[in-house]
C-alpha cells in the first residue's frame, strides 16, 4: 500500500468519526486532516477530538480548508509548541535539557489537555489506545502517575550529573539491613513508630537563644578569641571551686615551696601534637593574668588531657618556672533537663537517626538517600534526625566540578525528595547541617538550612536545625552535631591509667565535663570557628540524655554519667540505638 492509500483509508475513517459528532467536510479538507496526522504526531482519534472541541469553541459545523487552516495555527500549532518543547530540544541532542522540574511541568500539562480532550470524545471501534475511564473517575493513567509521584523516579541524578551511574558495590552488599550493635534488651521489642502521632513535641532547647539564621562571620580579631577563652575559663573555674570546695586560687608563677591550687587551660609548647613532655598550663585572668607555666605530669598517676581544657590542679612550684602537678581536678558535667507538662506525654517514641553523605563514594547517585525513604515509609517512625552533609564537599565529582546544576538546585531536588517521600508517613524530620554540606556556610556554629520552598503543609513537622543542636523530643533531650568531633579530640587527647577506660569514654567525658560541643582549641585544621557566636551558641545548656555524634571511628554505644531517664538511653552514641546500621550513623 503507497502513500496515497493510506491518506485515503485515513480520510475514510476521520469521515465516519466525524459523522458521529455531526460534522461534515468538503472533499478536500478530508486530505487536509489525513496530512495532519503525521504532521502532528496526532492518532485519528485525538484529532478527531481536537476537531469537536474546535468546531464546539468556534460554532463551525462544516469544515472547509480556510477552516482547517485556521484549526491548524490557533490549535495544533499552539498545542506542539508548549507541550513538546522539551522533546523538540532533547532530539537535538544538547545534554543537560531535561531535568525533574521540566519534565514535571511536561506531564502536567499534557495530564491537562488529555483530560479535556477525553471529555469530547467518545470510544472508536478500532483504537485500543484510548484510556479506559468512567464519568465518576475521569483520569488517565498519565494523570495518576503525575498525582503520584514517586521521588526515586522523580530524582534522578542524570539530570544533574552526565556521570550518574548506580554504585555496584552499593547494590551488591551482603550485609544489607544487619545489626552492627544495640543496647539494652531488644527481645521481642517492634521498632515502629506511630508517625507522629500522639501529643509528639519536637523542639530545640530554649529555642529564644539558639543560633536561627545565618551571620557575617571572618570579622573576628585576636582580642575576641582571647575574651572567648578566657571567660570559658573562669566560667568552668568557678564552677570547680564550687564543687570540690576550693577556698581560692593561686598565681602559677609564684614560687610556692607548698602545695598550691591553680586554674588555666592546657595548652601545647610547640606546633606539634601534645605529648607529656609538651604541656603548658595557661593560667586565668584574675589570678595568673594569662601567663603560661611548663607542667610535669610524673607525679599524676591517671590523667587525660587535650588542648583547650579548663582544669585545676594542685602541685608545688619551688622555682617559679615548672609547676609540679600532684593532683588534677576535671570539669563539671551541667544537671539533666526536667521534663515538664508541655513536653507532650511520657509513651514510648521511635527516633530514627541518619547522617550523610547521602551518595556512595563511587557515584553521585542518591541510592542510600532512597533506601532510607523506604525505611521511612516502613516503619514511621516519629521522628527522623538527618544529619549532614547532603552534598558532600569531599565527594570526588564535587571535587571535579562535574555537575551540571548548581550545587543549591542539587541540594534542594535532594530536599524536597526526602518531604515529599515522607509525607504520607507523618514523621517528623529535623535537618542538621554540615560543614562538608558544599553549599552551606563552612562556619562553625553552622546556621540552619533555609528553604523559603516548604510546603505550608509541612512547616509543622519539618524542623531546620544548627549545628550544634539541643533537641527535646518529649522531654528527652539530644545532644547534635555533625562534626567529627571524636576523630578530633582523639587524635590530640594524650593519657595515662592505670584503668582500663578506653579513649572514646574519656573523650565523651570530656564532652560533657567541659561543657562544650567542642573544646578543643586550637581547633581541628579543618573548623573554620567563629568564636563570638561560639560563645553564645555552642555551648551545652543541660547535660544531654543522648548524645549523638558521627563519626569516621568505629562505631559505639556507651553509658556515661548516668541519665534523668535511667538506663532507658544513652547519653553517648555514635550512631543510634537499635537502629540497623551499615555504618555510623547510616541506616
Amino acid at each position: 500500500m503507497g502513500p496515497k492509500d493510506r491518506n485515503t483509508t485515513s480520510a475514510e475513517r476521520l469521515a465516519g468519526e466525524l459523522q458521529i459528532f455531526g460534522l461534515d467536510c468538503e472533499p478536500a479538507a478530508y486530505e487536509k486532516l489525513a496530512e495532519l496526522c503525521p504532521l502532528y504526531w496526532e492518532s485519528e482519534d485525538e484529532l478527531v477530538a481536537a476537531l469537536v472541541a474546535f468546531s464546539t469553541n468556534t460554532g463551525k459545523v462544516f469544515l472547509t480548508l480556510e477552516n482547517l487552516n485556521s484549526f491548524e495555527n490557533e490549535f495544533l500549532t499552539k498545542r506542539i509548541s508548549r507541550s513538546r518543547q522539551g522533546a523538540t530540544k532533547k532530539d537535538s541532542g544538547l545534554p543537560g535539557t531535561w531535568d525533574i522540574v521540566s519534565i514535571q511541568e511536561l506531564i502536567e500539562v499534557e495530564a491537562k489537555e488529555e483530560t479535556l480532550l477525553n471529555s469530547y470524545a467518545t470510544p472508536s471501534k478500532g483504537s485500543q489506545k484510548r484510556s479506559v475511564s468512567t464519568p465518576e473517575t475521569p483520569q488517565s493513567k498519565r494523570n495518576v502517575s503525575a498525582v503520584a509521584r514517586s521521588p526515586r523516579l522523580l530524582f534522578s541524578p542524570s539530570s544533574f550529573s552526565p556521570s550518574a551511574t548506580p554504585s555496584q558495590k552499593y547494590s551488591s552488599r551482603s550485609s544489607r539491613g544487619e545489626v552492627v550493635t544495640s543496647f539494652g534488651s531488644t527481645q521481642g521489642k517492634s521498632w515502629s513508630g506511630r508517625g507522629g502521632g500522639g501529643r509528639l513535641a519536637v523542639k530545640v532547647l530554649d529555642a529564644a537563644r539558639s543560633l536561627s539564621g545565618s551571620y557575617k562571620s571572618m570579622f573576628q580579631k585576636l582580642t575576641d578569641v582571647r575574651e572567648v577563652l578566657t571567660c570559658k575559663i573562669e566560667e568552668l573555674g568557678y564552677e570547680l571551686k564550687e564543687l570540690h570546695q576550693i577556698e581560692a586560687f593561686s598565681p602559677i608563677l609564684v614560687p610556692a615551696q607548698e602545695p598550691v591550687t591553680v586554674l588555666g587551660q592546657i595548652g601545647c609548647d610547640s606546633n606539634g601534637k601534645l605529648n607529656p613532655k609538651s604541656v603548658i598550663l595557661e593560667g586565668d585572668r584574675e589570678h595568673s593574668l594569662g601567663v603560661q607555666i611548663p607542667v610535669d605530669l610524673s607525679e599524676l598517676k591517671e590523667y587525660s588531657l587535650f588542648p583547650g581544657q579548663v582544669v585545676v590542679m594542685d602541685g608545688t612550684n619551688s622555682t617559679g618556672k615548672r609547676f609540679i602537678a600532684t593532683k588534677l581536678y576535671e570539669g563539671a558535667p551541667l544537671p539533666f533537663y526536667q521534663p515538664t507538662e508541655e513536653d507532650g506525654d511520657s509513651d514510648q517514641r521511635m527516633v530514627l537517626v541518619a547522617c550523610g553523605p547521602y551518595t556512595t563514594s563511587d557515584s553521585i547517585t542518591y541510592d542510600p538517600m532512597m533506601d532510607l525513604i523506604g525505611v521511612i515509609s516502613r516503619d514511621q517512625p516519629d521522628v527522623c534526625i538527618l544529619l549532614g552533609p547532603f552534598l558532600d564537599a569531599k565527594h570526588e565529582q564535587v571535587e571535579n566540578c562535574q555537575l551540571t546544576i548548581s550545587f543549591e538546585e542539587v541540594f534542594k531536588k535532594c530536599l524536597w525528595s526526602i518531604i515529599e517521600g515522607t509525607r504520607s508517613s507523618g514523621t517528623h524530620l529535623v535537618f542538621v547541617p554540615s560543614l562538608r554540606d558544599v553549599h552551606h556556610q563552612p562556619v562553625y556554629p553552622q546556621p540552619p538550612f533555609s528553604y523559603p520552598e516548604l510546603p505550608k503543609e509541612d512547616k509543622q513537622r519539618v524542623h531546620f536545625v544548627s549545628d550544634p543542636c539541643t533537641l527535646s523530643v518529649n522531654g528527652v533531650v539530644l545532644g547534635l552535631t555533625s562534626t567529627d568531633l571524636l576523630f578530633h579530640m582523639g587524635a590530640e587527647e594524650i593519657s595515662s591509667s592505670s584503668s582500663t577506660s578506653d579513649r572514646f569514654s574519656r573523650i565523651l567525658k570530656h564532652i560533657l565535663t567541659q561543657r562544650s560541643y567542642y573544646p578543643l582549641y586550637p581547633p581541628f585544621e579543618e573548623m573554620s570557628i567563629d568564636f563570638e557566636h561560639f560563645y553564645s551558641y555552642a555551648q551545652l545548656p543541660v547535660t544531654p540524655d543522648v548524645f549523638i555524634v558521627p563519626s569516621e571511628l568505629r562505631y559505639f554505644v556507651k553509658v556515661r554519667l548516668g541519665s534523668a531517664w535511667g538506663a532507658k538511653l544513652s547519653p553517648f552514641s555514635s550512631l543510634p540505638p537499635h537502629t540497623p546500621t551499615v555504618g555510623p550513623g547510616l541506616v
